[in-house]
């Protein structure tokens, strides 16, 4: 049986992977600073660029496509089910 806190961490981690599917969606879009969603936009890139910065330094895009999303979100999934849901009661 896993802690309560534990299971509270684990939705905080899968909450914060679909952050950063919106932000994927979100960069598919021109940006445009009278959109009623830029407000959302900016939570969104505020969010996740901490976690997205270090992975683009390492990461080239291939093309014009930037893989350091999807390696963000398989480093993020593993940390919470390999991590955060074995914490103890």
């Amino acid at each position: 049986m896993f802690a309560p806190s534990s299971n509270f961490l684990v939705i905080i981690g899968e909450l914060y992977v679909v952050v950063l599917f919106i932000r994927a969606v979100l960069s598919w879009f021109p940006y445009d600073p009278s959109s009623p969603l830029n407000p959302v936009r900016k939570v969104v890139f505020t969010l996740t660029e901490p976690v997205l910065a270090p992975f683009r330094r390492i990461i080239p895009p291939i093309g014009m496509i930037d893989i350091s999303f999807l390696v963000a979100i398989i480093v993020v999934e593993m940390f919470v089910r390999l991590v955060l849901a074995r914490i103890p009661v």
